[in-house]
């Protein structure tokens, strides 16, 4: 497998609002979306037929997928011991959690006026990365737009900031290759179909050892809540865009304590991870010791809110991200 990457990132925002020259048109300021593919991102670029991934069943071919509450078109489903080691790199500020809509009622729980998708009666989730706010040019465009991307996301090269260090995702690490292997469009190929070029150099991969689908996924990538009645009120607010820090906290909380292929939760692991998540809770974001990542996020979106209209050139993620102690990337003359 082959990717062209450079200029590109399609697979760490949602650019979608570029397509409708509106950049205001996705919810940035809560930087927690996710969907199904909006406008220009379910055209058919005449390249590979595309089939459903459902995300508890595995692939549904032509059954009607289910629908996440969130709008984020790129989530990055994260392994258990990702989010532990997320929490224990201090960054439990990057993660959120997913929940869906039941197709119907006999395999949904009742939350929030939601019936959220659930597994034996227990309401199903992934965690994966949030995507702030942050001013970002890609596909060769001069001029920076505000697009949620991903936390890790350098918006002055548009390269990764983790990309060789150990907390990088499986899943970004393989991607496309998992698309290719359900034999789903790339965003490299949407990229390609709605703003030209060539991104999807080399087609061919079997990378697909951590492609966990149906009950592989269970406990591993695809989790489900012990108490469907403690998700009151942080459903509706993941749907509505507006999840706190204690929202995601119980939810991360269950993913770190969750045990591969079966139900169990670990009693120790849930009050380790959110504990982990809330230590920070109230923190200054000038606060020494809080990793970059929280007070980053929080910047972004402020910097979002009293700058509408104006968009600042990327590399003032020097102020936001660096000089809080993001790691910086190569650019792409130093990869050639």
């Amino acid at each position: 497998m082959e990717v062209n990457c450079e200029g590109c990132a399609g697979c760490c925002m949602d650019w979608r609002s570029l397509l409708e020259g509106d950049s205001e048109s996705t919810d940035a300021n809560s930087g927690e979306n996710g969907g199904e593919y909006g406008s220009g991102g379910d055209r058919d670029s005449g390249r590979r037929p595309r089939r459903r991934r459902d995300p508890i069943d595995g692939v549904d071919g032509d059954a009607p997928s289910r629908k996440p509450l969130d709008d984020d078109p790129n989530f990055v489903a994260l392994t258990r011991d990702e989010v532990r080691a997320f929490l224990e790199a201090g960054m439990g500020d990057a993660l959120t959690p997913r929940f869906w809509e039941a197709r119907d009622e006999s395999e949904g729980v009742e939350v929030d006026g939601h019936t959220v998708a659930a597994v034996a009666g227990r309401p199903a989730f992934f965690v994966g990365l949030r995507k702030p706010p942050k001013p970002v040019a890609p596909f060769g465009r001069e001029e920076p737009t505000w697009l949620p991307s991903c936390v890790f996301l350098d918006p002055t090269t548009l390269q990764c900031r983790i990309h060789e260090s150990d907390l990088f995702p499986d899943e970004c690490g393989s991607y496309p290759a998992y698309n290719l292997a359900l034999e789903q469009e790339t965003e490299c190929e949407r990229v390609e179909a709605a703003v030209g070029g060539d991104r999807l150099l080399e087609a061919d991969s079997d990378d697909t050892e951590g492609l966990l689908l149906g009950s592989q996924a269970l406990g591993a990538k695809l989790f489900s809540h012990p108490r469907p009645a403690d998700l009151a009120g942080i459903v509706g607010r993941a749907a509505a865009g507006e999840l706190t820090r204690r929202d995601r906290a119980e939810a991360i909380a269950v993913a770190a304590a969750s045990s591969p292929g079966t139900l169990a939760i670990s009693d120790h692991h849930y009050g380790w991870a959110k504990a982990r998540v809330l230590e920070g809770e109230g923190a200054d974001s000038s606060a020494e010791r809080e990793p970059w990542v929280g007070p980053a996020i929080r910047d972004w979106h402020r910097r979002h809110r009293e700058g509408v209209g104006a968009v600042p050139p990327p590399d003032v993620a020097d102020a936001v991200e660096v000089e809080r102690g993001a790691p910086e990337t190569p650019g792409w003359d130093a990869l050639e």
